[in-house]
């Protein structure tokens, strides 16, 4: 990281930080230019193992591109808005950049990452045992190998 000053650095923070992240935006292997989208995700921290995840379609771009390479990066960001710093004007922000390997779950797996997404999208009402009954949908887990984060200013 350029700056230094900035990364944060603190595990703890990095996951509040994607606690309070609504979307995340996913980037492919893809050729002639690299695909990025955004998703709704859930995530877990498991004894120091980090893991998201988000559905699907069951076929499409996106399951071609990772059976391909599983190789991926996320990022998430918060802008509160925009701050003079006396000679312009900049960003404050927090983000989170993540490298990991993707691969598609399925039976008990695909059900938690169901239930983790409605729980961090904060849905109400819904049972991810009864979205995966429905068999309309795919779920893909990353599990994330190296994670960093960045802010502008010091809280």
């Amino acid at each position: 990281m350029r700056k230094a000053n900035r990364e944060i650095k603190d595990r703890g923070e990095i996951i509040r930080l994607l606690d309070e992240c609504q979307t995340i935006r996913l980037a492919l292997h893809d050729e002639p230019y690299p695909y990025v989208v955004p998703l709704s995700f859930g995530w877990e921290d498991d004894d120091g193992q980090l893991a998201v995840y988000f559905h699907c379609a069951k076929e499409g771009k996106k399951l071609d591109l990772i059976e391909k390479n599983p190789n991926v990066c996320l990022e998430a960001d918060i802008l509160a808005g925009y701050k003079s710093t006396g000679h312009s004007v900049t960003a404050d922000y927090k983000s989170v950049i993540a490298f990991g390997k993707a691969e598609r779950v399925y039976g008990k797996e695909l059900v938690k990452g169901l239930d983790l997404l409605l729980k961090h999208c904060r849905t109400e009402g819904y049972s991810a045992e009864e979205c995966a009954a429905k068999d309309i949908t795919a779920v893909v887990k990353i599990t994330v190998e190296s994670v960093t984060g960045k802010r502008r200013f010091n809280e």
